[in-house]
């Protein structure tokens, strides 16, 4: 460890980027139905000490409500961050996330902004069964007005969510940091001082020559079996979007003609999900440069099963992403 940086958890890195952004800017306060107790899954205590009931807001169990208040906050110059623990939980507040905070920019003609920051966690693994694991932020991408997050790592936790709260759009920010979660006890070394990750900026995580991995949601299994091909020879770029909307297409389309490869690693359904738009947008802008199909590794099209061992098997699974990284770079026209 130096002396300019620190090792923190990914939620460690969340509670540390509240505290540094709610002391910056009074008009920032938190709403959530586990408050104070906790908040994205992450003791609040620090927060609440600090920062008291009214900045720290207990909410009924509605995420209707609690949803449509942050729109109405938001509106009246508020910077509201709402926890709404679990992704599949954002189907009870479509309507305030679609008509609402979404388009009530565009249709005031600019006059008013939602500058609200939305909150929630993905948890393959969890054990949660189908009502529970839904990941929603394929819906969000179709979305115009949306800004849609989802780090990996503590840093860009803490970056990206300093970001949200510093820009006028409605964020929606996706967390791998649900209870018993695979990666939040990782540590990593953050700098001390203030910074922030820009919004729309993939990241590189390894170089390689071979073939392009693009994990979304799904980085650190992704990582794990790139670095096991690199012991068969098998050289694997990995860029991690970050950031869903705006997607950085650049990054990838320059990853891409490097290595001739694309291989998408998603949680989402293939249907419409997120990997589809990364492979979309390959083929629109960067056909030139393929030696060989666009490969998506994703969820299937059923419901998340609450058997652990069926459930284990509906993930992309280290063997199902091996495989589709072997295919790609074996493929010959």
């Amino acid at each position: 460890m130096s002396n300019n940086s620190h090792p923190v958890t990914y939620g460690e890195a969340l509670i540390e980027a509240l505290q540094e952004e709610m002391r910056r800017d009074p008009a920032i306060f938190l709403m959530g139905y586990y408050l104070p107790k906790s908040i994205f899954f992450v003791p609040a205590d620090s927060l609440l000490q600090e920062f008291g009931s009214s900045r720290c807001v207990l909410t009924p169990v509605s995420e209707a409500g609690i949803v449509g208040s942050a729109v109405g906050a938001a509106m009246a110059g508020l910077r509201p961050v709402v926890d709404l623990r679990l992704s599949s939980f954002a189907w009870y507040a479509t309507d305030q996330f679609v008509n609402q905070a979404a388009r009530n920019r565009y249709l005031s003609g600019g006059q008013v902004s939602v500058p609200a920051v939305f909150v929630m966690n993905v948890s393959p693994g969890s054990r949660a069964g189908a009502q529970h694991s839904d990941r929603s932020y394929p819906l969000f991408m179709h979305i115009p007005g949306f800004n849609v997050l989802a780090p990996s790592t503590p840093y860009d936790a803490k970056g990206l969510l300093k970001a949200a709260l510093r820009q006028d759009n409605p964020v929606i920010l996706y967390l791998d940091n649900a209870p018993g979660p695979r990666y939040g006890g990782r540590r990593q070394e953050i700098p001390n001082g203030d910074y922030t990750v820009p919004i729309g900026r993939a990241i590189v995580h390894r170089q390689g020559s071979d073939v392009t991995v693009v994990p979304i949601c799904w980085l650190h299994r992704t990582m794990e079996v790139v670095d096991k091909l690199a012991q068969e020879g098998i050289s694997c770029e990995v860029v991690e979007p970050r950031t869903l909307k705006p997607l950085d297409i650049d990054c990838i389309l320059k990853s891409v003609a490097k290595t001739g490869r694309l291989v998408v690693v998603d949680i989402s359904h293939p249907c419409c999900g997120a990997a589809a738009e990364v492979a979309a947008s390959i083929a629109d802008e960067g056909f030139g440069y393929l030696k060989a199909p666009v490969t998506r590794v994703t969820t299937p099209d059923i419901h998340i099963p609450a058997a652990p061992a069926l459930e284990d098997e509906v993930w992309p699974t280290p063997d199902r992403i091996a495989a589709a990284i072997r295919q790609s770079v074996g493929y010959r026209r």
